[in-house]
């Protein structure tokens, strides 16, 4: 009969003694630290209670508690084999190995790697139906004696260590799992060039998220929370016994990440594993969501590029897609369903289907990891005035200037910094000011100027708890950049050209554009007939209009800038539309004349060459590529899943009726609708499955 006994040999610490070894810091706030490799801390300054009651990390969802004992366990005897046989037995294999013998270095790689043998084949009615427990025990008491001599698997066991490294461990029963982790530690401890082998095999268990992923035959089912659980215990074990892996896990986080094209199971599973060390991790907080951010962002620019190229049809084959998983369930990886395209047009090619079902999959990437950091921040912006909120709110406008600002096609990344950023008057000027300090900062690239300009316009114009009296002093700032801006450019100034000008023509295109979303704001008084209800009742009245907010208006669009040839005509439009109904201003006489002047004559190749229109390689008929583009990133957010957070964050486009009734001089060829309210907003990526939000 087989005989295993089992004893714990290590010094149990207190919670009182973990929590004190390992205090509390604020949220996101990273600190440095340095230790060698080679020294190993005791247990009991890893901060861990050995005794069950570790202090082990949770996700930012909800997760049942798991305990998981780390005591050091100890195996004496296995059948009719001793400890002692059996480090005799690998002690015998690693001396033959090192004289070039292998055999018996080979059977106990073979051993230690874990793989179960097939019992279904096996027709020996008198096989020993405890064999499968015997290997088992067979497995932990080598793993616990190979511990023992760490200190000779050098570069000369590559093989033997990797077998170790690649066993499915977390599948197993809860002692095999603490004998794993305490080899793991042995080993680095005795050999420190290990140290990135070890933490790299389990970093790229992150991704796994499946029970065939770990389940190992012949042992119970381990729930995926288990199994998390098991991985992190090990994993800030050897951070806790070891400082400098926190370096080497850096590097490792970011080379593990799941290529963009994997599944969007993959990528929730990774990044889930990702949040989780960061809450026990805080030197690598900042890392970890930089590193979270950027590849969103990437996410976001793919999924918007993929859905420009398309057609209407496959536009909407995409939202039907989507449809279909949310209803039914279903995982990332499976193909569309013939109910899917066929709904849409039966002679679909394999290849609408194959870009169908990568805008499926990215847009499901994006809208989940959002959804996910939605929930994680939000607990921490519970008080908006919080000395952490603020912190938390920085790291946030750092990631923002470094991967959100730079990348002109995020379309839905950038909905964190307008949820959050809304929280409270303090976040709101923390966000103004960066964009404000970017935007008319000389040696900041154009692009990033114009850039900072569309996003603090579109905060402020798109923000639905943004007050009335920032709207009035972002204006009014600005107004003033603005005027700087003018009397700079106007002394040189032969005509309007956006690229000598350009952050010119970003400013007045944004306040053009907070003017068309928020005029109730820069209101200073109204005749007693106006009903603040009835949009209809401001027309043709005699409004008085805050301070200065119609001259800064009037000094710059009749400025030889000419702005209003430069900018969106879709936003020049509709600002002339407001402006003249509103008795602001009446633009309309000069859009007329701009539309008989050729931006070719002023373009900066015609000043640099000497004036020869024929050497420009442009089309002359074509003058989109000199006019100003109309990027405003706030516009409706379309996700399916976490458009729940933002959803009563920003002001949608309110048509005002009658606007155009009696309107002189105006492009609208005759047309009784009102429809200026789709002119205003730039086309989203799900538009066509969530149309009903505007």
């Amino acid at each position: 009969m087989t005989q295993v006994r089992i004893t714990s040999s290590t010094p149990q610490l207190s919670r009182a003694a973990a929590k004190a070894s390992t205090p509390l810091r604020p949220i996101l706030k990273s600190s440095s630290s340095s230790a060698l490799v080679g020294t190993a801390r005791s247990s009991q300054d890893a901060g861990l209670d050995l005794d069950g009651n570790m202090g082990t990390p949770q996700s930012p969802r909800k997760r049942q508690r798991v305990e998981f004992d780390l005591n050091i366990t100890e195996i004496h005897e296995v059948g009719t084999r001793s400890v002692e046989e059996i480090k005799r037995e690998i002690r015998r294999a690693l001396d033959r190995h090192d004289r070039g013998d292998d055999e018996d270095y080979d059977m106990l790689k073979e051993t230690l790697s874990g793989k179960e043998p097939s019992y279904e084949d096996d027709e020996d009615e008198d096989a020993d139906p405890a064999l499968p427990t015997k290997q088992c025990q067979e497995l932990k008491i080598s793993l616990m004696s190979l511990g023992t001599f760490s200190p000779r698997l050098g570069r000369s066991c590559d093989g033997l260590v990797k077998s170790v490294l690649q066993c499915r461990w977390l599948g197993r029963d809860e002692s095999f799992a603490k004998i794993y982790v305490q080899f793991l530690a042995a080993l680095v401890s005795a050999q420190g060039a290990r140290l990135t082998q070890v933490l790299s095999s389990i970093t790229e268990r992150f991704v796994d998220s499946r029970p065939s992923d770990w389940a190992v035959p012949s042992y119970p089912d381990v729930s995926r929370e288990v199994v998390q659980e098991r991985l992190h215990v090990a994993l800030r074990y050897i951070l806790q016994l070891f400082p400098a892996a926190k370096s080497v896990l850096e590097h490792l986080i970011g080379t593990k990440y799941p290529f963009h094209d994997e599944s969007k199971r993959m990528h929730l599973a990774y990044v889930d594993n990702l949040l989780r060390l960061r809450s026990y991790c805080p030197d690598l907080a900042t890392d970890i969501m930089d590193l979270i951010i950027s590849r969103l962002v990437k996410i976001d620019v793919e999924m918007q590029m993929d859905l420009d190229d398309m057609d209407d049809r496959l536009t909407a084959m995409v939202a039907i897609s989507l449809k279909s998983s949310r209803a039914n369930g279903d995982d990332d990886e499976e193909d569309l369903s013939e109910s899917d395209t066929e709904s849409v047009h039966s002679g679909d090619s394999e290849e609408e289907n194959t870009r169908v079902k990568l805008a499926r999959d990215n847009i499901e990437k994006m809208d989940s990891i959002l959804d996910t950091l939605f929930e994680l921040y939000t607990p921490t912006f519970a008080d908006p005035q919080s000395d952490e909120a603020l912190e938390a709110f920085r790291d946030l406008l750092s990631e923002f200037s470094d991967f959100i600002l730079p990348t002109i096609k995020s379309r839905h990344t950038q909905f964190l910094i307008f949820h959050f950023g809304q929280k409270s008057e303090r976040l709101m000027d923390a966000f103004c000011g960066t964009c404000i300090n970017i935007a008319f900062e000389s040696h900041r690239p154009l692009i990033l100027q114009q850039a900072a300009s569309a996003y603090l316009a579109s905060f402020v114009a798109r923000g639905a708890h943004v007050p009335g009296h920032i709207v009035i002093k972002i204006f009014e700032v600005l107004g003033y950049h603005l005027d700087r801006m003018r009397s700079l450019y106007e002394t040189s100034c032969r005509g309007p050209d956006v690229c000598r000008y350009a952050p010119f023509y970003a400013l007045m295109q944004a306040l053009m554009y907070i003017f068309c979303f928020r005029w109730q704001d820069l209101i200073s008084s109204v005749p007693d007939e106006v009903d603040e209800d009835d949009l209809a009742s401001y027309l043709d009245q005699e409004i008085e209009w805050e301070p200065e907010i119609k001259d800064i208006m009037r000094r710059n669009i009749y400025s030889k800038l000419n702005p209003l040839k430069v900018c969106s005509p879709v936003i020049v439009d509709q600002f002339a539309r407001l402006a003249h109904r509103f008795r602001f201003m009446y633009v309309y006489p000069l859009i007329e004349s701009n539309k008989r002047l050729r931006l070719s004559q002023f373009s900066a190749g015609t000043y640099s060459s000497g004036g020869a229109l024929r050497d420009l390689s442009f089309d002359m008929n074509d003058e989109s590529w000199q006019r100003l583009g109309s990027f405003f990133p706030f516009d409706p957010y379309q996700l399916p899943l976490s458009k729940r957070w933002v959803e009563e964050d920003y002001l949608v486009w309110r048509p005002i009726p009658g606007l155009n009734q009696d309107e002189q001089d105006s492009d609208s060829g005759g047309d009784d609708q009102d429809d200026e309210e789709a002119d205003v907003e730039e086309g989203t990526a799900t538009d066509s499955e969530n149309g009903e939000d505007e």
